[in-house]
């Protein structure tokens, strides 16, 4: 099978790649975490917002007939990865996935997001909210720029989106993730080739260059899943490239860390940030337990 990039697909994904640096580069993203947490602040930017709905971003895989761009899922793929790599904020998944059924949200007009098992994210920020949202509690968000409410256990309650939704959410989650952890791995990279120690470049010792390039076989190795299962669109499959993509966002951004050593830790580094994004992404649908009791099961069942 094969899965290179069409043209239309590299050009989708150029555009994206463009659009969001170009919009939400390194200061937007220190300048929107620095606002996090004061009372009164809205930090999502409902500008932006509007933007990526103009460029179709949410309404990516709404058929044409209604208003979409008619494309399918490693289309959207491509889109969530280059918004992982960024660290994007807001509920762009719950968004995307009302496009065709909740008003302004194929145009970016209208925040959706939804209750995902016990967590709900931009709850107060959002215009639409799905699912059964009663009695949440605000948390201390280990992410500035994912703030999150815990939904109290109730009798009748749905343990996360509907069922239809789930695979979706998962598989974009992973798309997210292989993008944040392709960023730290350049970035990781860069600071090698550039940070001396000893006179020479952090680079040329072997135990860096061992951290840099494991950091890439995950990165090669999770895009290759989740690119696949955007393809075949197979639960065992889309659980297969979760893991991995979990994998490699949490690892690669931990990995980034050391080598970037106490400066990682600061403000002054977006490692730290993606770190902390990548370990609140795995609490979503289909992460850890979840997706490795479906493959479990996938297993178990043997050859169809």
């Amino acid at each position: 099978m094969d899965f290179q990039l069409s043209s239309d697909q590299r050009a989708l994904r150029q555009g994206i790649r463009e659009l969001l640096e170009g919009r939400f580069g390194p200061a937007a993203l220190r300048a929107a975490a620095g606002r996090a947490g004061t009372p009164g602040e809205r930090v999502l930017d409902r500008a932006l917002w509007r933007e990526l709905g103009t460029a179709g971003f949410f309404a990516l895989r709404l058929p044409e007939a209604d208003g979409g761009v008619g494309q399918g899922l490693p289309e959207a793929v491509l889109a969530f990865e280059e918004a992982g790599r960024v660290l994007l904020p807001g509920p762009l998944i719950a968004t995307h996935l009302a496009a065709g059924t909740v008003p302004g949200a194929a145009t970016g007009e209208a925040v959706v997001t939804a209750a995902d098992g016990a967590l709900v994210e931009w709850l107060d920020e959002a215009d639409v909210v799905r699912g059964d949202t009663a009695g949440a509690e605000p948390l201390e968000p280990l992410d500035p720029l994912t703030p999150l409410h815990r939904l109290p256990a109730a009798p009748g309650r749905p343990p996360g989106p509907p069922p239809a939704d789930a695979p979706l959410v998962s598989l974009l989650t992973a798309a997210e993730q292989i993008g944040s952890a392709a960023r730290t791995c350049r970035t990781a990279v860069q600071h090698a080739r550039t940070r001396e120690q000893f006179g020479r470049p952090i680079g040329a010792f072997q135990a860096v260059q061992h951290l840099c390039a494991d950091m890439l076989v995950r990165v090669e190795l999770a895009r290759a899943a989740v690119y696949a299962a955007a393809v075949t669109a197979g639960p065992a499959d889309i659980a297969a490239a979760r893991l991995l993509a979990d994998e490699a966002a949490v690892r690669g951004a931990r990995d980034c860390l050391q080598v970037h050593g106490g400066m990682g830790f600061t403000w002054e580094s977006d490692v730290h940030l993606h770190l902390k994004r990548a370990w609140t992404r795995t609490h979503r649908t289909g992460g850890g337990t979840q997706s490795e009791e479906l493959l479990a099961d996938d297993l178990a069942a043997g050859p169809a």
